[in-house]
Formats: structure tokens, C-alpha cells, sequence
């Protein structure tokens, strides 16, 4: 494959993490990696962008209060008018990068395949990989029309590495005016409050499920994530149950968490949530129902009352420090 595309989503100068998970897998099938990225600081990205592998970078410009959506989509079908059309065009599994990529399909006239968890090459052309029937088969896709292939990759499928390049050549891309699709207009931005790691980011992650009971006892599982430097996850359950934000779900339709510890409390396994933590590196659970799912994937597991356990390793965590 002679070229491949990287929609590389950044702020304040700082790539997004998924912008480098795709560099580096698409390095891995050869030919030229490039990148398209925006907004604020996009130079300095280019510089990080470049040492994760990109040797073009494609700069669109700070959108002016704009959606990504529209303005990125439209910049890219004007991209491959003028430089031709990669072979195909990564683009991460993101609120902003599912936004471009289907405008983009609708723009070009070319399919989407999305919710991916792997990619190979066969005959010199990508492979996708798709979890289905929660994550307990794979389902493969391949694009056998005109390029460029519109791939949508799922965070932690990939593995951010720097490849140690040099300095991108950086390119100006100007925006075509995309009248009344650029209509609704960005008027503030929100983030909550948090202490430690980011949950998709975190090196140790702690998930309370539905057998802690109310939502009083997920106050063990944020103690126990803070001593381990870690963050607090959830599954599904107590997130539907109001107990905690909709941020801090893990699995399917959560976040995609791949952590060197994970620890599931009171977390019985549906394969909804086990698609998005079953990549960790350690996994450790701790459950009273012995034949719980969770504990076939689990490296280490604890049959136990988590309103016992959790507290006797607090303690003992505590009197180690």
C-alpha cells in the first residue's frame, strides 16, 4: 500500500492517544504514513506526529468555533481531488472522528467500515477485524471498491509506540466553504473534574459492578483506585442505575480500557463489558458467585463479598505506604 492516511485528532498541541495508536499501525503495512490534523497547536502536534511516524502532515487550520465535522470532511474530499486518494484513511472511534468519517462517506460516495478491533494486510490491501455477538466471534471486511478505504478503529487496538522519526513536512490545507452544514457552532467545552489518570489511559484500572450493592459502596472502589494510582471504571449496570457518570463505564458501548492491572469488583462478566477490558494485561476479580463469567478470563480470582475483600486490601495497601 503506497499511502496511508491518519486523521490525528489533537489539542492544545498534544495528539489525542487513539491519533497515535493509528500511526502506528499504520506503519506497520509500509508505504507513506500521513496525517490530517486542526485546531490550535496543530504545529506542535506535527512535531509529535511526525516522531510516531507521519511524514506529511496536513494542517486544516483552527476551524473558528466549528463542529470538526463538516469543515475537517470537506477539507479531505478537496485532499484527495488534489493529491489523489490514499489507499486507505484511518480514523479513530471517537464522537468527532465518527462525525468526519461519515460526512466524508457521504461526501466521496465510499462506504465505512467501523467498530474495528484489528487490521492486517492480504494481497496489499486491509483486513478488518470486528468483535460481534459480544466479542465472542470475529467477524473480517475488506473494501473491494475504489479507494479510499474508510477505516474506523476502536481505541487500545493498537499499541502507540514512537517510531523515532523526524520533523513532517507540514502543508496548509485551506477549508471549502461548506455553507448550512456548518451551521451549529462549538460555544463551550466541559470536562469533568477528576484526580489520577485517565480511565482509557490509566496503567491500573478498578471497576465496581452492580455486587457492590448501593452506590455507597463505589466509594471502595475510587479509595482503592486512588492508593493504586489508578482510576475507577464501572460496568454498565451501575452506570444505567445512576449510581456513577456514563465517563466512567467500561466495555462495549464505554470506554476500551487495556491496563497492565485491571480489578473487577462485583462484576459478574457480561460480554458487554468484557469486550472492553479483556486486553488487559493482568486481570484480577473478585466475586461471592464462584461460577461469575468474569472469572474465565480472569488471571487471579477471589471468591469473596467485596464489602470484605475490598476493605482488608485497603488496609493492607494502607499499612505498606
Amino acid at each position: 500500500m503506497d499511502k496511508i492516511w491518519v486523521l490525528a485528532e489533537q489539542r492544545d498541541g498534544e495528539p489525542s492517544t487513539i491519533a497515535l495508536e493509528l500511526l502506528a499501525a499504520a506503519r506497520s503495512f509500509g508505504g507513506a504514513v500521513q496525517a490530517i490534523t486542526w485546531g490550535a497547536g496543530a504545529t506542535d502536534a506535527a512535531a509529535v506526529l511526525g516522531e510516531h511516524g507521519a511524514t506529511k502532515v496536513f494542517d486544516a487550520g483552527d476551524l473558528g468555533g466549528s463542529l470538526p465535522g463538516p469543515r475537517v470532511a470537506g477539507a479531505l474530499e478537496a485532499l484527495i481531488a488534489s493529491e489523489g486518494a490514499p489507499g486507505a484513511l484511518l480514523v479513530g472511534q471517537t464522537y468527532d472522528g465518527r462525525d468526519v468519517a461519515g460526512r466524508l462517506s457521504a461526501r466521496i460516495d465510499r462506504p465505512v467500515l467501523t467498530n474495528i478491533a484489528g487490521l492486517t494486510e492480504q494481497d496489499g490491501s486491509l483486513v478488518s477485524e470486528h468483535a460481534i455477538f459480544g466479542g465472542t466471534q470475529v467477524l473480517t471486511a475488506r473494501f473491494t471498491g475504489e479507494g479510499p478505504g474508510i477505516f474506523v478503529v476502536r481505541p487500545k487496538s493498537f499499541a502507540a509506540e514512537s517510531a523515532g522519526g523526524g520533523a513532517p513536512e507540514i502543508v496548509s490545507i485551506e477549508l471549502p466553504d461548506t455553507g448550512a452544514t456548518d451551521g451549529a457552532k462549538v460555544l463551550g467545552r466541559h470536562e469533568e473534574e477528576r484526580s489520577g489518570p485517565k480511565l482509557d489511559e490509566a496503567t491500573v484500572v478498578v471497576s465496581g459492578g452492580r455486587g457492590l450493592g448501593a452506590s455507597e459502596g463505589y466509594a471502595l472502589i475510587e479509595e482503592l483506585a486512588k492508593l493504586l494510582n489508578g482510576a475507577a471504571g464501572a460496568s454498565r449496570a451501575i452506570v444505567d442505575a445512576g449510581w456513577v457518570p456514563y465517563s466512567h463505564q467500561v466495555g462495549q458501548t464505554g470506554k476500551t480500557v487495556k491496563p497492565t492491572v485491571y480489578i473487577a469488583c462485583g462484576i459478574s462478566g457480561a460480554t458487554q463489558h468484557m469486550v472492553g477490558m479483556k486486553s488487559s494485561k493482568n486481570i484480577i476479580a473478585i466475586n461471592k458467585d464462584e461460577s461469575a463469567p468474569i472469572f474465565s478470563i480472569a488471571d487471579l480470582g477471589v471468591v469473596g463479598d467485596v464489602h470484605k475483600v475490598l476493605p482488608k486490601l485497603i488496609e493492607a495497601i494502607k499499612a505498606r505506604q
